[in-house]
């Protein structure tokens, strides 16, 4: 339903905004054009169309029959790098260095309506803006062969649509990744039993097989979880917790795997953290970080999890000595499917959910979650959750 209002809403100024440019347009225009543009008298018409496509977040510029600049907006100038004083009067590739654009402006003059918008980046920003223009002919001229009086330029920011939309592209790669391992070393494992029918290949694959499914059953449950978290379903039972009454047995779950890949593993409580947060969710938080630094800490290595308290909040630290974050990647590690690069993490990586779904759960606590890295030498993930007030 909000993508519908939006829609309309952005259809709705779009039809604002080309009719005042047409009607400025016409006013402006005289029988020859195609001289020089001499300076007009200002109106207080002209004011108030300033003053709207001024307060727009949209680029808008006005061309001319000969694609000169008539007339430009103070986000048209900072998305292209022009100054507008400048700008007016001259041709539209002296002002945007796009020989793209030029002959979507051409193809506008003859009353083509481009079919894709021009992707281009901000030169004072580091934004994305899709580009489109605008055949500008009065209504009631003939249809075969309207006489164009100008085309008009927008720019429309789409930094996040496209961020959107690489996010799940990169979803789509990682989870077919991460289903498509599981699946074939699943199927192998069977043919060999099958084949062979003997009670040695059955002891040695099945327990294999299982851990598969266990991991494939981890999956779809960050899915489902992440599903919930996004559609506001998640709901805390709140209840007074030890944090090391939660996080020892999760801890000793863990030892088992961290001894197969020989990395020590151990719990420290500095000082006792009593908090009043929701057990389950909680346990979530231990259970994807722990298993996150365990992922990428090699054999030799150890993760340890700490407890404490600072400033009124339960400190929960889970440090590994793995391979450490690339400072690139440390802003966009909570972000929903992200992923560092695969190069680097091959064998290890995962769909880029558990540390999203860390994040919304702390926060739906009023706390935090940071990261602190160094490349080659280990990741710190830090907990902050406000302590309960105990009554004295």
């Amino acid at each position: 339903m909000t993508d519908v209002v939006a829609e309309v809403a952005g259809a709705f100024v779009l039809g604002v905004i080309v009719a005042f440019a047409l009607a400025w347009s016409l006013r402006q225009s005289k029988p020859n054009d195609d001289a020089q543009p001499e300076p007009q008298a200002h109106t207080p018409a002209d004011d108030r169309f300033d003053a709207l496509v001024r307060a727009l977040p949209l680029g808008v510029i006005m061309l001319d029959r000969r694609l000169r600049v008539r007339f430009a907006n103070r986000a048209a100038a900072a998305i292209f790098g022009f100054e507008r004083s400048r700008a007016r009067g001259t041709h539209v590739i002296a002002a945007i260095p796009s020989i793209e654009l030029e002959q979507r402006a051409q193809a506008a003059l003859h009353g083509e309506l481009a079919g894709t918008p021009i992707h281009v980046t901000g030169k004072t920003v580091n934004r994305s803006y899709a580009v489109s223009l605008y055949p500008l002919a009065p209504e009631g001229q003939g249809e075969e062969h309207p006489e164009v009086s100008g085309v008009l330029v927008i720019a429309e920011d789409q930094t996040e649509l496209l961020a959107l939309e690489r996010a799940r592209q990169e979803f789509l790669t990682n989870v077919s990744h991460e289903l498509r391992t599981p699946l074939a070393s699943i199927k192998l494992m069977l043919e060999t039993v099958n084949d062979s029918g003997d009670e040695e290949a059955r002891k040695i694959f099945l327990p294999q097989v299982m851990g598969q499914v266990d991991r494939l059953t981890t999956l779809v449950q960050r899915l489902l979880e992440q599903a919930r978290v996004e559609s506001g379903e998640l709901v805390l039972q709140m209840a007074e917790i030890d944090l090391e009454e939660v996080a020892r047995p999760i801890v000793q779950s863990f030892v088992p795997q961290a001894s197969g890949k020989s990395v020590n593993i151990e719990l420290r409580s500095v000082r006792p953290a009593i908090v009043e947060a929701d057990e389950q969710r909680l346990s979530q938080v231990f259970v994807n970080l722990i298993d996150n630094a365990l992922r990428f800490t090699p054999a030799g290595g150890s993760v340890t999890v700490t407890l404490d308290v600072e400033d009124g909040h339960a400190l929960v630290c889970v440090t590994d000595t793995g391979m450490g974050i690339p400072y690139k990647d440390l802003p966009f590690v909570f972000e929903r499917f992200y992923v560092a690069d695969r190069s680097r993490t091959r064998g290890v990586s995962g769909a880029g959910l558990g540390l999203s779904i860390v994040k919304q759960i702390v926060e739906a606590h009023h706390g935090s979650v940071s990261v602190e890295s160094t490349l080659g030498s280990g990741t710190t993930f830090i907990v902050r959750i406000p302590m309960l007030a105990l009554e004295s």
